[in-house]
């Protein structure tokens, strides 16, 4: 039998038979690397949860939400009241109301952004609700607040726009 050892260098297992040489095996694969829990780079972009956009294929109008479970839990949520004729989702009322299709999770749903439940999150929510209601593409219920000048602003002036000028 054969073993690497120091600076990689290959030695029978014998020669450290009458020695007080003490042989131990190492593995780059041990039991708590094998069970180890996923890391948030290992899921996908639909088991997380944040704010999100479903985007009709028919008319291209979007309804925003968010959800503090994952993406594809919500999707079915929406999904199942568009199947049972239920008025819960929006955007299920939006394509049985319109006679629309309703296409599957990876051609109709984007993650907008992955964040935690707070402040920031229903921040964005009603950004993107805001941008689209803007763009008359928005399948929410209208807005009844004052219009938010610091919206408006970024709407005006994107982030990094002096960087990448508009296209001819």
């Amino acid at each position: 039998m054969w073993s690497t050892g120091v600076l990689g260098l290959t030695y029978p297992l014998a020669i450290f038979k009458n020695t007080d040489v003490k042989i131990s095996y190492t593995t780059n694969k041990n039991l708590g690397k094998l069970l180890a829990t996923r890391t948030d780079q290992d899921l996908d972009k639909f088991e997380r949860n944040g704010v999100y956009q479903l985007q009709c294929l028919s008319c291209n109008k979007k309804y925003i939400g968010q959800i503090e479970g994952p993406f594809k839990v919500r999707f079915r949520e929406h999904y199942n009241d568009y199947k049972h004729g239920h008025s819960r989702s929006k955007f299920a009322q939006h394509v049985t109301d319109e006679s629309h299709s309703f296409g599957p999770m990876n051609e109709i749903m984007e993650v907008i952004h992955v964040t935690r439940k707070g402040r920031m999150r229903d921040m964005l929510e009603k950004f993107y609700i805001h941008r689209e209601t803007k763009h008359g593409k928005q399948i929410n219920e209208k807005l009844t607040g004052k219009p938010n000048p610091i919206f408006e602003a970024l709407l005006q002036h994107p982030p990094h726009s002096e960087l990448h000028p508009p296209q001819p």
